[in-house]
């Protein structure tokens, strides 16, 4: 039975049924991205307390602003005591930094008061509530991630491992391309099979003898 290009009626040209489509040719630089992003889904731990160094400031606009006392305790005993101590210093000094060296480019920004307090964020900075402030951490967090911006992580475990391969996906647009690829033998005009049908009756009298 042939096989027709799909939503065409058309059969493809010299199809071999025994011919698989060929493998995926993923670019490298997507397939690498493809595997960090598996690797956080797989490794939600990642987002753990501990990020909170990679941005001390974003931490705590989107996520500590919204933690309980008790939530606030329940991460100091995750840290520890030094723990806690190397987030909150971290924290001033990237206070200050932003301060004296203001980022256009950041998400938030920091000003001084005519008396040298720190004014408060603009009001669309601000998350809604809790679930935003994590969401908005998250995906800073992934972004960072994914274009390398982790210097403590060792991406050639996650990059050179096939594990964290999305093999259904790159299977099935392997498959779209091959057949996207596959001339089809296009069936006679429907005019030009009229007028063969018609030269073919050219002659006959169309008279039947009894």
């Amino acid at each position: 039975m042939p096989l027709f290009a799909e939503g065409t009626g058309v059969p493809l040209q010299n199809h071999d049924p025994s011919i698989c489509a060929p493998e995926s040719q993923v670019p490298d630089r997507i397939r690498i991205k493809n595997r960090r992003k598996r690797y956080l889904e797989l490794h939600p731990e990642y987002f753990g307390s501990h990020l909170e160094l990679a941005d001390p400031l974003l931490y705590d606009r989107l996520v500590r602003r919204f933690q309980t006392p008790a939530e606030r305790e329940a991460e100091g005993r995750e840290k520890g005591f030094s723990g806690v101590l190397e987030a909150d210093l971290y924290r001033s000094e990237a206070k200050l930094d932003a301060l004296r060296h203001p980022d256009p480019n950041s998400l938030f920004t920091y000003k001084r008061g005519p008396d040298g307090e720190i004014l408060a964020e603009d009001t669309d900075e601000v998350p809604a509530d809790k679930e935003e402030g994590l969401a908005r951490w998250k995906w800073e967090m992934e972004r960072r991630f994914v274009r390398g911006g982790d210097d403590d992580f060792d991406y050639s475990a996650v990059d050179n491992n096939p594990d964290y391969d999305d093999r259904a996906t790159e299977e099935r647009e392997a498959q779209d391309r091959y057949f996207d690829e596959q001339e089809p033998e296009f069936v006679e005009d429907q005019d030009d099979a009229v007028k063969s049908k018609n030269e073919e009756l050219q002659g006959e009298t169309g008279i039947q003898d009894y």
